[in-house]
Parts: C-alpha cells; structure tokens; sequence
C-alpha cells in the first residue's frame, strides 16, 4: 500500500507539477512571462465584462426589464 501513495505522490510531483516547475523557473527570467495565465485569465474575464455590459445595455435599450416596486417577491 505505501507504494501505491509514493507512485501518487510521483505522479503528482514529477509530472503534473512541472508546468509550475518550468513557470518558477522563468519567473527569475521574466516576471510578465512567468504570469502569463494570470494576464490570459485577466483579459478574458475583461472581455466577459464588456460583453456583459454590452447586453446589459442592449436590453435596456429595449425596455426589457421590469424596473417596477413589486418586480421582485423579494422586495
């Protein structure tokens, strides 16, 4: 049974990890490129955003939205 927990603990650390292995690596090369999902996640949820605010805008544009008191039972 102990071997089974150490070809775990292997395959966790000697193969799944090294993405962030290479990526601590590079951070003393280049700090922007070291975070480099960090940006891709940023800018993919600012464009989420817009597109948000865009439908938003569109929608309230057309006069969708029941802006009455009662519109929601929890009020």
């Amino acid at each position: 049974m102990k071997d089974f927990f150490y070809a775990i603990e292997d395959l966790f650390v000697d193969v799944l990890f090294a993405p962030f292995d290479a990526l601590r690596a590079l951070e003393l090369e280049s700090w922007f490129a070291a975070n480099i999902v960090s940006w891709l996640f940023i800018i993919v949820g600012f464009l989420a955003m817009l597109y948000w605010m865009k439908q938003l805008k569109t929608s309230d544009d057309n006069n969708e939205e029941d802006k009455s008191i009662s519109a929601h039972s929890y009020l």
